[in-house]
């Protein structure tokens, strides 16, 4: 599933040079235009395929509802704050961020803050700008055998640890997604939060803004905290809750803050840029000549790799494209999207709940891009919008459709190979089991009849289901698709159950109507694959 229309692309801020060089070098046309007013922005990007932006353009849902053409829209930088990746998702727009290309830049300025908290240097530098000489007013603390608290232990949090550990300091840390195994591999022990807290005398955060994480230092924590706990804020304002920042400040709860990101940006309220134990930047993170050029070209050649078809890096909203790409995915993609559009021929409309059972040690980890795949081929063309990987399941849920996903390792004894795909409409008798064939997607049960042979769900099939003693049946059927002329270039047929079976015929073409086939079978059903 190539990006093969991924021609034109807009760069709408300051990138690297590199980023428009690799982009053309790649094949597509880059156009440089930055610090577009939004109705200028609405303008140029009619006619671009993908976006590309640092942190100036906000990429609201009214732009990307305007943006016809638009497929990718890519961010030169960690977070994507200022994309509505929500409306992308919607509209089936693959958004990309570049999660490696500052981390270093982030990490070390974090530690120059935590630097600067523990001998007041940004304070003392002030101070001898002012003609003083104020040696004991800026006493300050060693770092060594002090504890730094790392929440988020991601890339960035990470590099922090392993550079604070060098300065003797004792790095514990709190992650949901990283393991206590994995930290411990670069010397961060584990603990919950709660125990967290009253242990540190400086803390970091490294983490994304999200309901969970905003106001994650609050009034409530700062009270568990250890008297005069240091903090710092890299990653996003919000993480800290400035109001109850300040108040500890004030009363003592807190000695100092270093702080890169705010809530607002600039701030209006300067409060607590003015507090003397406040250290601030203007959103530095990223800001070095070797983040940016590492960001925009991260971001180029995954556009370029995108428009090869190649596989995906830094994708936020479409994981299960990043599985399309690969050569040992895209048959199993296919699979699941043909069962889909197969299970919606067999019961349109499809309503309720759909599971995707993944069978086989191979597919342990397949569901999460198999769910989305078989939710395309339920709503595509039945779908008022176009559907896709980005967006299938989110449609789906919209469309009333429950799609959820299982895995078991073990394979019924009944089937050869070692993975199967599973697709059931829960309460209803539809069922299709299928498997891959070399590169080639295929059919092994219908509503619990078994093909005497796979069956390749490709190009056009007919499917009938007749009783099993009739054996006029075939001819008959082959009689009348003569009459249309179609031909006929494949059979399969299942066991009987209950005294019918089913029949596959791949044909040429399509049959325009299917009403004399109706006539000598119980049910009959076309599609295209």
């Amino acid at each position: 599933m190539a990006f093969a229309t991924l021609s034109k692309v807009l760069l709408s801020d300051n990138l690297d040079p590199c980023c428009k060089q690799l982009l053309q070098a790649g094949g597509i046309q880059a156009l440089d235009k930055p610090n577009l007013s939004r109705e200028q922005l609405l303008a140029e990007i009619q006619d671009c395929d993908g976006l590309i932006v640092r942190s100036a353009t906000k990429v609201t849902a009214d732009i990307i509802q305007a943006a016809e053409k638009l497929q990718v829209i890519g961010r030169a930088g960690t977070g994507v704050d200022n994309v509505d990746v929500e409306a992308a998702t919607r509209k089936g727009i693959l958004v990309m961020n570049t999660p490696t290309g500052n981390s270093l830049s982030a990490a070390e300025l974090t530690c120059g803050m935590i630097l600067s908290l523990a001998r007041q240097i940004p304070q003392a530098a002030a101070s001898m700008k002012e003609g003083k000489w104020d040696r004991k007013k800026f006493m300050g603390m060693e770092l060594h055998g002090k504890t730094l608290g790392i929440l988020g232990l991601g890339r960035i949090g990470r590099e922090v640890a392993i550079r604070m550990q060098a300065f003797g300091m004792k790095t514990i840390g709190y992650d949901p997604i990283i393991t206590p195994e994995d930290s411990a591999a670069f010397g961060v022990q584990q603990l919950p939060l709660e125990q967290i807290w009253p242990l540190c005398d400086f803390i970091t955060v490294h983490t994304p803004l999200l309901p969970s994480t905003t106001g994650l230092l609050n009034d409530s924590t700062f009270a568990k905290c250890r008297w005069g706990v240091q903090v710092v804020n890299c990653a996003r304002g919000g993480i800290v809750d400035e109001g109850a920042l300040l108040r500890a400040l004030q009363s003592g709860q807190c000695g100092g803050a270093g702080l890169d990101v705010f809530i607002e940006e600039p701030p209006r309220d300067r409060t607590l840029v003015n507090h003397p134990n406040v250290i601030s930047c203007p959103h530095l993170g990223a800001s070095t000549r070797e983040a940016q050029s590492r960001c925009g070209k991260e971001i180029a050649l995954q556009f370029v790799d995108l428009a090869q078809g190649k596989a995906l890096a830094g994708v936020v909203n479409g994981q299960a494209l990043s599985s399309a790409l690969e050569p040992q995915t895209k048959p199993w993609i296919a699979l699941a999207k043909a069962l889909g559009v197969l299970l919606r021929t067999l019961a349109s409309p499809v309503k309720g709940s759909v599971q995707v059972s993944t069978l086989g040690a191979p597919l342990q980890k397949a569901g999460s891009y198999l769910s989305p795949a078989v939710a395309t081929g339920l709503l595509e063309g039945a779908a008022e919008k176009d559907v896709n990987l980005v967006n299938g399941l989110l449609l789906a849920q919209e469309a009333g459709l429950k799609v959820t996903a299982t895995h078991s390792n073990a394979v019924p004894e009944l089937y050869s190979g070692d993975s199967l795909l599973q697709v059931t409409l829960q309460g209803t008798p539809s069922r299709l089991m299928g498997s891959v064939q070399g590169s080639t997607p295929i059919l092994q049960e219908l509503n619990g009849a078994n093909f005497k042979q796979p069956v390749p769900l490709t190009g056009h099939l007919l499917l009938y289901r007749a009783k099993a003693a009739n054996a006029s049946t075939l001819p008959a059927v082959i009689g009348l698709l003569g009459k249309a002329r179609v031909q006929l270039q494949s059979y399969h047929s299942s066991y009987a159950v209950a005294g019918e079976q089913w029949s596959i015929l791949g044909i040429s073409s399509a049959v325009g109507a299917l009403g004399d086939v109706e006539q000598h079978v119980t049910e009959v059903f076309q599609l295209t694959l």
